[in-house]
């Protein structure tokens, strides 16, 4: 047995209910996971996802807040069941859901309806009464991450501050604009959507908290790479008509703030030496992105759309 395989029976077996399981008596299959190890675990009986935490990921998650909200999805119909969860390993066994895809950009471009199903999925879990724990406040986040990466001694990418500071205003007109929060993903990646075609499943709940709402709309579009025809597609589906200035212009604005966090994010997974991917190309991909945004002319239109009653 390599060592992967030996951990992830260590694992399992340390699970209550699952103290008895032999090592061929059930198949492993990697799953998708930038920060933490994701198996499917098929066993005669039924199939389960196990996340093992990845390295220094305890800097920054709650697991218990997690856990939480991981189980309050679940009630909403929209997440897996969670059978087990630890919140000080942070191990969590979920029921697979079966017979799905999991999203991709290129998912999101070829099949039909597919923003529309996330948007349905997303106004689902956004309008669930049970609230989340944690407040989800991306500019304090960006301060946490800040202090995490000096921490770190860290490298941030040149002009990163003047670009924060650019942000003033957009944190101002929010400010100014506050709407009722309401539970949200707020990592929502495209592989965190599980399609059949007829509705679609969210995952992993980690950075989850009570939000604005067209963050998690403003986010999927840049994961997903949007077309304006796929914006207006998911923002018909979730506001049920055509969007208002201000409804579209939160969604826009939050294309540009979440690639402001992220690029830090991305940054802390560099400098604690996560091989998953090129975590330095991420972040100064997504850190241009962003000022690219911000210096369209037609984003302070959106900034005043949301100041406009």
């Amino acid at each position: 047995m390599n060592d992967m395989l030996a951990e992830i029976h260590q694992t399992l077996t340390a699970i209550p209910g699952f103290e008895a399981m032999v090592a061929d008596s059930y198949k492993t299959q990697r799953l998708g996971g930038l920060t933490n190890l994701v198996f499917r675990i098929d066993t005669a009986e039924d199939h389960y996802v196990l996340r093992i935490p990845g390295k220094g990921t305890e800097e920054y998650i709650d697991r218990a807040v997690e856990i939480h909200n991981a189980k309050v999805a679940a009630r909403a119909g929209v997440s897996a069941e969670v059978i087990y969860a630890d919140t000080e390993s942070g191990v969590m066994l979920t029921r697979h859901i079966d017979d799905i895809v999991t999203m991709t950009p290129d998912e999101f471009g070829h099949r039909p309806g597919s923003a529309a199903r996330a948007g349905e999925a997303l106004k689902q879990m956004h309008s669930r009464g049970e609230p989340f724990q944690f407040r989800f406040e991306l500019f304090a986040m960006i301060d946490d991450y800040l202090a995490i990466l000096d921490k770190l001694k860290a490298e941030l990418p040149e002009g990163y501050s003047d670009v924060v500071k650019a942000a003033q205003p957009v944190r101002e007109a929010l400010d100014r604009n506050p709407v009722t929060l309401a539970p949200c993903h707020c990592d929502p990646l495209c592989e965190n959507f599980l399609d059949n075609g007829e509705r679609m499943w969210i995952v992993d709940w980690e950075y989850s908290g009570m939000n604005d709402p067209f963050w998690d709309l403003g986010d999927l579009s840049v994961e997903a790479g949007f077309t304006p025809a796929q914006d207006a597609e998911i923002m018909r589906a979730y506001c049920g008509n055509e969007p208002a200035a201000a409804e579209m212009g939160r969604m826009v604005i939050y294309k540009a703030m979440c690639d402001l966090l992220w690029t830090l994010w991305g940054l802390i997974q560099h400098s604690n030496g996560n091989q998953a991917e090129d975590f330095w190309a991420y972040s100064i991909n997504r850190f241009e992105r962003c000022k690219s945004l911000m210096n369209d002319p037609a984003f302070d239109a959106h900034v005043q759309a949301i100041d406009t009653p």
